[in-house]
C-alpha cells in the first residue's frame, strides 16, 4: 500500500466513523409538551400538546410518527382515550401531531403517549418510549407521583412541576412495577435554537441510578426538560425480514422549571 492510499484509506475510515457517530450520538425522545403544566384562572382550562419525535436538544430534526398506539389522560385513576384529539401537521417535513385537551376539574392529569414502535436504521433496533407528563389543575397538589402502568416507567419523588430552575428533581426508575438498579438515565432540554453546545457530548446528558433506581439531576436552566431511562427489553422482527432485532423500551418524563425572578 502506498503512503498516499494508506492516507486516504485512514481520511475515509475516519470520515466512516464520523458519520456513525453523528447518526447515532443524537438520542430520539418522544415530544409530549403541554402549552402549560399548572392550569389555574390565568392559563385557561385548554391545553394544547405538542406530540413530535424529535432531537431536543439540538431542535431537530425530527422523524416520522406514525399514528400512536394510545394517548390519554389519568384523572383520579381513571384513564380517558384522547387519540380523536390529536390532529396530523409536519415538523421539519416530518408527520407529528397536535392535541388540543380541556381540563374541567382540580386534581393531578398523567398525560401519557404509546407511540408505534420506531425502527432506528443506524442502531439496528427498534424504540418504544413510553411517554407521559403531570399536570396540575387549580392548585390541586393531588397525584403528582402517579403510575400509567406502562412497562417502563418513571416514578416521581419530586413534584414535578411548580419547579424552580436549578432544582434538583428525583426519581425512581421502574420496569413491569420493580425498581432497577443502576438504570442508564438520558437527559434532554428542549432547546428553542437559544442554546448553543460547546460540541456534541452536551447534547445528551447522561446518569445512571443508585442501587434502588433512584436517581437526581439539577436543571440549569429553565423550560422544558425530559429523561428517558432506557432498558432493552425483548424483540421485534426488523422491518420486510424475519430478522429479529432488540427492543429499546424507554420510560419517559417531561418536567418543566420556571426561573425564580
Amino acid at each position: 500500500m502506498s503512503l498516499v492510499t494508506g492516507l486516504v484509506s485512514k481520511v475515509s475510515l475516519s470520515l466512516v466513523i464520523a458519520a456513525s457517530f453523528t447518526a447515532t450520538a443524537q438520542a430520539h425522545f418522544q415530544k409530549l409538551i403541554p402549552s402549560t403544566n399548572v392550569v389555574d384562572q390565568n392559563t385557561g382550562r385548554q391545553i394544547t400538546f405538542d406530540v413530535t419525535f424529535t432531537h431536543p436538544m439540538t431542535n431537530g430534526p425530527a422523524m416520522d410518527m406514525a399514528e400512536p398506539l394510545q394517548f390519554g389522560m389519568q384523572y383520579d385513576g381513571v384513564k380517558t382515550d384522547l387519540l380523536g384529539a390529536l390532529t396530523p401537521k409536519t415538523v421539519d417535513d416530518h408527520a407529528a401531531f397536535d392535541a388540543d385537551v380541556t381540563v374541567k376539574a382540580p386534581g393531578g392529569y398523567a398525560f401519557y403517549i404509546e407511540p408505534a414502535p420506531y425502527f432506528e436504521p443506524a442502531e439496528g433496533k427498534y424504540i418504544i418510549q413510553y411517554t407521559k407528563t403531570i399536570i396540575d389543575a387549580y392548585d390541586s397538589g393531588e397525584d403528582w407521583d402517579q403510575m400509567v402502568g406502562f412497562p417502563v416507567e418513571i416514578e416521581p419523588l419530586t413534584r414535578p412541576y411548580g419547579i424552580w430552575t436549578g432544582n434538583v428533581f428525583s426519581g425512581m426508575v421502574r420496569h413491569n412495577g420493580t425498581a432497577v438498579p443502576f438504570a442508564e438515565i438520558e437527559v434532554e432540554y428542549a432547546n428553542d435554537g437559544s442554546i448553543t453546545l460547546p460540541n456534541a457530548t452536551f447534547a445528551t446528558q447522561v446518569i445512571k441510578a443508585d442501587a434502588n433506581g433512584i436517581f437526581h439531576y439539577a436543571m440549569p436552566k429553565d423550560g422544558w426538560w425530559v429523561f428517558a431511562a432506557l432498558i432493552e427489553d425483548g424483540t421485534m422482527a426488523a422491518p420486510n425480514t424475519n430478522k429479529q432485532v432488540p427492543v429499546e423500551r424507554g420510560g419517559v418524563l417531561w418536567v418543566k422549571t420556571d426561573p425564580m425572578n
